[in-house]
């Protein structure tokens, strides 16, 4: 049984467009199969296509470039997968019309994961595929809930005293990555911004991220004869060891934009409310195209709040001892 076939790379360009949502094709081969040519993610997509797996829609103004996403079927299929369980797209992710309004932002977030991605296999790291997780919602109670555009799991081979990440001599991240002896976890909650929302709206952000971190949910009812109940946590406890760190890609306007925008976040840390929050997460902002030409290790990111006095780092970088 060696030798055969077992649709392998398939099932992960299918698992891919789920949980991704969409992407264009010279994404998919760069996520896929980086070391084989174009060509053959394009045979691999069409035949995902004529099986009514994924279907594509062609944007006009973007040189007719193909954006695939899945379909009904496809998104049913693999929902039922160990991987991807709870990991469902919204019903609006298999549809070509809400593909097609969305798709700046998509791909936006595509990308930004195509740069840790790539920055994982050229340092030795474990980011695969699936460690790239959009929309995942955190409640906050009352309806309300964090829904940060990705959650990324990603596994550096040392530490160096890097915040918000833990070791592990065994299982990895999400998606089935697997750990190396003596790595480090980290995580981080991913905000991708293209400028369609104004500085101050940004930096709201901020606020909500902070509140979950308090967010402890309302106690249920107990037994009365349980003489030693359980204290209450912090509802993001029961899915993390240590608070994600949070950053900021910014994209969509120029350099004086990427400064204001900077600026408003930095402006939001003043306030006493954010000070518990910010002492135990490190937050990070960097443009998008710095991410793109650089790599997210390198000296791109902005400190929030300008610790550093004007200092950039890479996205492991932490002020804290």
């Amino acid at each position: 049984m060696t030798n055969v076939d077992t649709g392998g790379r398939d099932r992960l360009a299918l698992a891919v467009l789920v949980q991704y949502r969409m992407a264009t094709t010279a994404q998919m081969h760069l996520i896929l199969s980086p070391e084989v040519r174009i060509e053959q993610t394009r045979r691999r997509l069409a035949k995902l296509r004529e099986e009514g797996l994924v279907d594509r829609i062609t944007l006009p103004r973007a040189g007719r470039t193909r954006v695939w996403h899945p379909t009904p079927y496809g998104a049913q299929l693999a929902g039922e997968w160990p991987e991807l369980r709870g990991r469902r797209p919204p019903r609006g992710a298999t549809d070509r019309t809400a593909v097609r309004l969305k798709a700046g932002h998509g791909l936006t977030v595509t990308e930004t994961a195509l740069a840790f991605l790539q920055d994982a296999r050229r340092r030795g790291d474990v980011c695969r595929p699936l460690d790239w997780i959009p929309e995942v919602r955190h409640p906050l109670g009352g309806g309300e809930a964090v829904i940060p555009d990705a959650l990324l799991y990603y596994q550096r081979h040392s530490a160096d005293g890097a915040s918000g990440a833990h070791r592990t001599d065994g299982a990895g991240g999400a998606g089935g990555a697997k750990g190396t002896r003596g790595g480090v976890m980290l995580r981080a909650f991913v905000e991708v911004d293209r400028a369609t929302m104004g500085p101050e709206r940004l930096a709201t952000k901020l606020t909500a991220y902070a509140r979950l971190h308090q967010y402890t949910p309302a106690p249920a009812a107990r037994p009365r004869q349980q003489p030693f109940p359980q204290p209450i946590q912090e509802s993001w406890r029961q899915r993390y060891p240590l608070f994600p760190r949070l950053l900021f890609v910014l994209d969509g306007t120029g350099p004086a934009g990427v400064e204001t925008r900077i600026h408003a976040l930095r402006a939001a840390t003043r306030g006493h409310e954010l000070a518990a929050f910010l002492r135990e997460v490190p937050v990070l902002a960097a443009p998008l195209t710095d991410l793109l030409h650089h790599g997210p290790t390198a000296p791109v990111w902005h400190p929030i709040p300008d610790t550093d006095h004007g200092q950039r780092a890479g996205w492991m970088h932490t002020r804290h001892p």
